[in-house]
């Protein structure tokens, strides 16, 4: 009697797992009622079995039965393995990029942006369902970069009401969401999904004034000289552009978040120069890039470079000159310095790139600093180049050597310093309460042509100014190493070449492998 009521709840636990196996794969709504019937089902079979262990125990006291059971038992192991396996591989991501630009790779700033997230980002890409394959390879990976980050394809054909709430107008729109603010991009490149993010995370645009009036660089030329490419890459990192007169305003504007004065080629009025010191007094931000004079009677920049002074900055009369040879690198001569060697300071944490400057002066902290100014280099020249004191000769002859007697500085030189200082300020409006606290922070550059169109060339010019402008607006999120363009890997043949490789794989090969079949047959006859 025990035995037919144990047989029969047997029975029943295996019946009540199927029907847990069928409702879960066969009735998703009902998966709550699978859940219920699979315990109920695997309490039942253990109570059979623990009822019946006599029996189980005879059945493996057998020679054939022991061998069964070492069979099942290794069995079972190489699963646990590979699912032991599975289950840490699906936790555990792990890919490599072979690629020769690492275009499948996020930049340094992508991953530093993602990774500083404080709240969900959700991402909403809007194309054509056959295109989603193409946005995922790319938004994958800001997925693995950060848990925060969801991304949602859609097709606005299939879903034109959810297309029309997030005002979509075209394919490929891609909307980000992020703490109640929207941007949206209309293309897949890593550059522009990045600063869509950089723009709804930062929530407010800084603005970023270029001085005018003293010959400096003119944000809208495309030229040689110009700084429109630059000015450009500013608006791509959510910064807004534009210029000032200072000698007509009087005063910097209250919304300027850093003041960039870009090679100017006669010195500044002691009026605008009173009107940056007060900007400095208020937690401003300033970038001078003074280059050295063009011609031998050029005009000192005398008033800017006394403000450098007064930041702990000793702005020198001198041309940097680079006999290192690391110039033909980029094709340039000595006259044009080439860095590598970044001493340490947050504008060029982790940077790794080459830049050059043409025709620079150097830009070296005063030392034990000025009015309590400490001021740090950042970018140095090689140790084969010198600062050479003797500009006119330089300019009219080009042939100089190094004589330290005449004042000339061994290498290497620095041509880049920044200084900082605390700011007892309020925060300006719109800033966040619990942001960096307001400070003053002004970095010197003895060369303004690096980050010209002429310079932008060079990858690492324009990342080092974009670090620069960064630290100077106090986000330091934005310092790092930007996308890189893919490389065209192609191949270009010739109409003879693509002839003469169609010839070899659709008759030379075939012909070959045909003879070589045929000796080898007769070989053996």
């Amino acid at each position: 009697m025990v035995n037919r009521i144990l047989s029969l709840i047997g029975w029943l636990g295996t019946a009540l797992v199927f029907a847990a196996v069928a409702i879960r794969f066969g009735l998703p709504a009902k998966e709550q009622y699978a859940f219920y019937l699979a315990w109920a089902g695997l309490v039942c079979v253990l109570a059979y079995t623990l009822g019946q262990w006599r029996e189980i125990g005879k059945a493996f006291a057998g020679r054939q039965a022991r061998y069964g059971t070492l069979a099942a038992t290794s069995v079972l192991v190489v699963l646990g393995i590979l699912i032991a396996i599975n289950y840490i591989g699906s936790r555990q991501n792990k890919r490599w990029d072979l690629t020769v630009n690492k275009q499948f790779s996020l930049s340094d700033q992508s991953r530093n942006v993602t990774a500083k997230l404080d709240a969900p980002l959700q991402i909403l890409v809007f194309a054509q369902e056959p295109e989603f394959q193409r946005y995922q390879d790319k938004l994958k990976e800001y997925e693995y970069a950060s848990k925060r980050v969801s991304a949602e394809y859609i097709d606005p054909d299939k879903k034109p009401a959810i297309a029309k709430q997030n005002q979509v107008q075209q394919y490929g729109t891609i909307v980000f969401n992020y703490k109640g603010r929207t941007e949206r991009v209309t293309s897949d490149a890593e550059q522009d999904i990045t600063n869509g993010i950089i723009k709804v995370v930062t929530g407010q645009q800084k603005k970023v004034y270029f001085t005018q009036g003293h010959g400096e660089k003119d944000t809208t030329s495309s030229e040689r000289e110009g700084y429109n490419d630059i000015a450009t890459a500013l608006k791509g990192e959510n910064y807004t552009v534009d210029k000032i007169v200072l000698a007509q305003t009087g005063s910097v504007p209250d919304d300027a978040s850093v003041i960039v004065v870009a090679g100017p080629r006669i010195d500044f009025f002691p009026n605008e120069i009173e009107a940056l010191k007060k900007y400095l007094g208020k937690a401003g931000k300033l970038l001078l890039e003074l280059d050295p004079p063009e011609k031998p009677t050029s005009p000192p920049l005398t008033n800017l470079i006394a403000l450098a002074h007064d930041w702990g900055i000793e702005v020198a009369d001198n041309v940097v000159v680079d006999v290192s040879g690391m110039g033909r690198l980029i094709g340039t001569d000595a006259s044009v310095p080439v860095a590598a060697n970044y001493p340490s300071h947050p504008i060029t944490q982790r940077f790794n790139f080459l830049t050059a400057f043409p025709l620079a002066r150097s830009a070296t902290p005063v030392m034990g600093g000025v009015n309590g100014h400490i001021a740090q280099t950042f970018v140095e020249t090689s140790p084969k180049s010198w600062a050479e004191s003797d500009v006119k000769a330089l300019l009219t002859s080009g042939q100089v050597s190094l004589d330290e007697a005449k004042g000339d500085k061994k290498g290497p030189v620095s041509i880049a310093a920044a200084v900082s200082a605390p700011s007892t300020e309020p925060a300006k409006p719109g800033e966040a309460a619990d942001g960096p606290k307001p400070e003053t922070r002004v970095v010197v550059f003895g060369d303004s042509d690096f980050v010209a169109t002429s310079g932008l060339g060079i990858q690492g010019n324009r990342d080092l100014f974009l670090n620069t402008v960064g630290w100077l607006s106090q986000q330091e999120n934005l310092i790092s190493i930007r996308p890189k363009s893919p490389n065209d890997s192609r191949i270009t043949l010739t109409a003879t070449q693509q002839t003469n490789i169609m010839l070899l794989s659709l008759l030379i090969i075939p012909a070959f492998i045909f003879g070589s079949g045929v000796y080898s047959w007769w070989r053996r006859r």
